[in-house]
């Protein structure tokens, strides 16, 4: 299984990043994904290990993903309500003047 995460506004540089393991949950995990992945210079990747969740763990990848996509949905909304507050008052002070 291959995770695509490029997308219009090209790959995320994050996903390249190597981890370091400091602290116990990440020297498991890099440890874990290391054997999976065997990469020649032993670095394990940010894009590595959600590679290897995606595969092995979906429904947590999943639960992130959708709540993710559930705050931004609400942020929009909020930025459209905002926008859409300061342009009548900028409207209504712009006739009133």
């Amino acid at each position: 299984m291959s995770v695509e995460f490029e997308n219009e506004l090209g790959e995320n540089p994050a996903l390249s990043e190597v981890v370091n393991s400091d602290t116990e949950l990440k020297e498991w995990l890099v440890n874990y994904v290391g054997q999976q992945h065997d990469p020649d210079t032993g670095d394990v990747t940010v894009e590595m290990i959600v590679e290897t969740i995606a595969k092995e763990f979906p429904e947590f990848l999943m639960v992130v993903a959708e709540e993710n996509w559930m705050r931004g949905y609400h942020q929009a909304l909020t930025d459209v309500d905002v926008g859409e507050t300061l342009h009548r008052e900028e409207t209504e002070s712009s006739n009133g003047s």
